[in-house]
C-alpha cells in the first residue's frame, strides 16, 4: 500500500481536521488530529486508527505503523 491509500482508509473511516503520513513502503509515521480523540487516552487513539484499517496489518499490507494521534486543541497548542 502506498501512502495515499493508508491516508484514504483511516479518513474514510475517521473524521479527521489533519493527516500526515509518511514512510518507507514498510514501516509508516501518521500525525492524525480528530475531534473523535476526546477524552481517550493514547492507547484507545491508536486502537481506533488502526480499527480504520481493517485487516492491513493482520495482513502485513501495512507492516508498522507509528501513531500521534491529537484532539484539535492539543494540536493548536502544539503549533504555539
Amino acid at each position: 500500500m502506498n501512502a495515499d491509500q493508508i491516508k484514504q482508509l483511516i479518513a474514510a473511516n475517521l473524521a479527521c481536521d489533519y493527516i500526515t503520513l509518511d514512510g518507507d513502503g514498510r514501516h509508516w509515521y501518521a500525525v492524525i488530529v480528530s475531534a473523535a480523540f476526546e477524552g481517550k487516552r493514547a492507547i484507545a487513539r491508536h486502537q481506533q486508527v488502526y480499527a480504520t484499517l481493517g485487516d492491513k496489518m493482520k495482513n502485513d499490507e501495512i507492516h508498522a505503523l507509528s501513531i500521534k494521534a491529537f484532539t484539535p486543541a492539543e494540536w493548536a497548542a502544539q503549533a504555539v
